[in-house]
């Protein structure tokens, strides 16, 4: 065995991983990186088609995030925004108030998606405690949705075996998800029929990723958005997966055409280098909090690292790189190639049951007799990073992914399902 592998496994606890078995999966030990490949401890490459859990925007060791990084470095790497500000910070608000899809927006960072969720979810229910509807206290999700490991995000999601936890998970109402047919008519007879006591309703736009790459319709999310705003129900949109560009849009609200009161960013908002997320809320939501210091408007909230200096110079960096490069272009370039390319040499094979894409948000769904793990696996065995959902195998590769490196993934995706269920493509 690799000894970095037994080192590991003898000390390391693993997300979502059962360690028993830890050693015995072939785990990538990475030593390091380059553009669009990890490299590992015995210097094999892999192409990180999955860009490192759909954080890596740029690919690894981008020069200009680099020296974002170093330049910040020589003057703090972090200061508390308890009371107290960060020039990194304000920079990063003001470039990103010029983009996100709300109005008039207040931004407050976290280190990671599920806790800028838990945000969202605090300022939903305080809002309405501030403005004197006490009675406005519950939330409606989604069937397929995930929105973090906390727990208040875990009470969103489904799924997930979240089942472990339901003694500490709190009720939410739930309509279908993108999958099922009507799920938009649901949600909205849903909020007509509870607006008196919902607080909110959470949802992530256009797109559920982790639940399984389901795809809605930008009709309607809309008419779910105009549901909320007609009964007088906050809209939280959890762009965590979605944003910077994922989709095709900077964010997928936008590219559905609507404005939510609160928003959830995170992932790729340092382009995979450092661990920050940010709460957007509007100015409505925002003013609600206004009143005497220190008294009962007062969000009483907040992490040690929330607002990282590090992080927000970075994040700031990203953020016109995306511009600069013209990012969504290519986006939009290598979207249609690889949509082409699945339609063409994946969607026919027997194993496959459904393909599913927007922008570089895409997953392949395997019939239930092949194990998708072991396609992603023999994958992997072939210089390319994919890790399985269930049975669907997620395609997130890096925003400036080439025509060549997709041919590369397509090539051996084909290749690792065929391995794996024995068979090409439907007589």
């Amino acid at each position: 065995m690799n000894d970095w592998i037994e080192r590991d496994a003898g000390r390391v606890w693993h997300g979502f991983t059962q360690m028993a078995t830890f050693p015995l999966q072939e785990p990538v030990i990475v030593d390091r990186a380059e553009g669009h490949e990890l490299i590992d401890s015995q210097g094999r490459r892999y192409l990180d088609a999955i860009s490192s859990l759909w954080v890596t925007t740029l690919g690894h060791r981008v020069p200009d995030l680099d020296a974002a990084l170093t330049d910040q470095l020589g003057k703090v790497a972090h200061s508390t925004l308890l009371g107290n500000g960060n020039r990194a910070v304000i920079e990063l608000c003001e470039a990103l108030a010029r983009v996100v899809p709300i109005n008039d927006p207040h931004f407050l960072f976290a280190s990671d998606g599920a806790s800028a969720v838990e945000q969202a979810l605090k300022c939903a229910l305080q809002y309405w405690r501030n403005i004197g509807l006490d009675q406005k206290s519950g939330f409606l999700a989604l069937r397929d949705a995930y929105h973090g490991d906390t727990i208040g995000a875990l009470s969103l999601g489904d799924g997930f075996h979240s089942e472990h936890f339901d003694q500490l998970r709190f009720a939410v109402l739930r309509a279908g998800g993108y999958a099922s047919p009507g799920w938009a008519e649901e949600a909205c007879s849903l909020i007509a029929a509870n607006s008196e006591r919902l607080a909110a309703v959470v949802i992530e736009p256009l797109v559920q990723a982790a639940g399984g790459m389901h795809i809605a319709s930008p009709d309607d999310v809309r008419m779910l958005a105009a549901s909320c705003s007609e009964h007088g129900v906050l809209l939280v949109c959890d762009e965590v997966a979605t944003g910077f560009g994922r989709t095709g849009s900077l964010f997928a609200s936008r590219r559905c055409g609507i404005q939510p009161d609160l928003l959830v960013l995170g992932k790729g908002i340092t382009g995979g280098y450092l661990p920050m997320s940010a709460t957007v809320a509007s100015g409505r939501v925002f003013t609600a909090f206004m009143g005497e210091d220190l008294g009962s408007r007062t969000f009483y909230h907040g992490h040690s690292y929330g607002g990282n200096a590090l992080a927000a110079a970075v994040a700031s960096r990203h953020l016109e790189l995306l511009a600069e490069w013209n990012v969504l272009a290519n986006v939009e370039a290598r979207s249609e190639e690889l949509g082409r390319l699945l339609d063409e040499r994946i969607a026919p094979l027997r194993a496959v049951t459904d393909v599913r894409l927007c922008g570089l948000l895409g997953g392949v769904e395997l019939a239930p007799w092949i194990s998708a793990r072991d396609v992603c696996s023999e994958a992997v065995r072939n210089g390319v990073l994919l890790r399985s959902l269930g049975e669907v195998v997620p395609l997130v590769p890096p925003l400036t992914i080439t025509s060549e490196e997709l041919e590369r993934i397509v090539s051996v995706l084909e290749q690792a399902i065929s391995t794996v269920g024995g068979g090409g493509a439907r007589g």
